[in-house]
């Protein structure tokens, strides 16, 4: 079969395309194993080793999420999930099934959305040892690897037509995708950097929101810290009269009121609380003036030895003291008892 489109590729091109995939670039790793497939079929690259080297490229980039896993916890999970839909849903997701099935979703999560790059970082942070983890990982690696080579091999002439279509209109989608790729960039740096820019002057310190709490001043202290902490919400300490939020949901409400009397005081556990700042900057853009961002978080508040409980605010009475609302869409499982306001 002619092969003139994809007689180029080689075992050190898959190894990189397989990795990069496994390491959450957008690189399209299983058409490089199916091209591969086709050429293992024209005897231009060995199948075996073509297989071989797939399954080393995601032991190797597996093998780094897992160590990242072990070192850095949750974190590492929180990261992967907020490329989804529902960050808190994709963790859960994986936690469950985690949960139920061990190291023995390893074999089947590289072909399951979400599933393939949430296992060898949860993999880590649940103790597995290394030996296990590469053991059951490569198992899935070789299926997987196997799987979209075969198809390559089986199908090998309709291959070199994809490839040879894609390789025309390859610098065409280059122009037409990257623009408006690389604008966007420059639009979320140019947001970030405005992001920054108003953190410096819309922080309060934790000794200043004591005060104002105890003098009784309109000030709804609002804790981001339900998603950062993979806890229940109960079982944490924030601060007293605070109402736990989760920021996902609060980001994405279509509308939210505010008295102008009201102070709206954020805070989390996140580095540099950029969580807070996520959601302060959401929620000015919403019309919001009177919102701060507790300077140093939760962990600057409890170096002070300043009050804390595990016994938070209620969301309904707090929402009706200080004439708060938050519209959003409804969806299944979600709402306005989810986000923690009143409609």
């Amino acid at each position: 079969m002619p092969s003139s489109h994809i007689a180029y590729l080689t075992y050190p091109a898959i190894l990189v395309a397989v990795f990069a995939r496994q390491m959450w670039l957008p690189v399209p790793a299983v058409l490089f194993l199916m091209m591969a497939g086709a050429l293992g079929e024209s005897g231009k690259l060995s199948l075996p080793a073509i297989i071989l080297t797939g399954v080393l490229g995601c032991l190797l980039a597996d093998f780094v999420w897992f160590q990242a896993g072990r070192r850095w916890g949750s974190r590492i999970l929180r990261i992967l999930c907020s490329f989804s839909a529902d960050r808190r849903y994709c963790a859960k997701r994986a936690r469950d099934v985690f949960a139920r099935w061990g190291l023995r979703t390893l074999m089947i999560a590289k072909f399951v959305p979400g599933l393939d790059g949430a296992m060898p970082p949860l993999s880590g942070m649940q103790g597995a040892g290394v030996i296990e983890f590469l053991s059951f990982d490569a198992v899935g690696a070789l299926l997987w690897s196997s799987v979209y080579c075969l198809i390559g091999y089986v199908f090998a002439d309709r291959v070199n037509i994809v490839a040879g279509g894609l390789d025309r209109v390859g610098r065409m989608l280059a122009i037409v995708l990257g623009i408006p790729f690389v604008c966007y960039l420059l639009w979320r740096l140019c947001e970030l950097l405005r992001m920054v820019h108003q953190l410096r002057i819309r922080t309060i310190s934790p000794a200043l929101l004591q005060e104002k709490l105890a003098v009784g001043k309109k000030v709804a202290v609002l804790d981001l810290i339900l998603w950062e902490t993979d806890a229940l919400p109960d079982t944490t300490p924030g601060i007293p009269g605070a109402v736990r939020i989760d920021p996902t949901r609060l980001r994405t409400s279509s509308k939210v009121h505010v008295p102008d009397d009201v102070e709206i005081v954020l805070y989390c556990s996140s580095p540099k609380e950029m969580t807070s700042a996520r959601v302060a900057v959401s929620l000015r853009h919403k019309g919001v003036r009177k919102v701060w961002v507790l300077e140093g978080g939760l962990n600057a508040w409890q170096k002070l030895n300043l009050p804390t409980s595990t016994k938070l605010g209620n969301p309904q009475e707090t929402a009706t003291r200080f004439g708060i609302q938050v519209a959003g869409r409804r969806r299944k499982g979600d709402g306005f008892r989810a986000i923690g306001l009143r409609q």
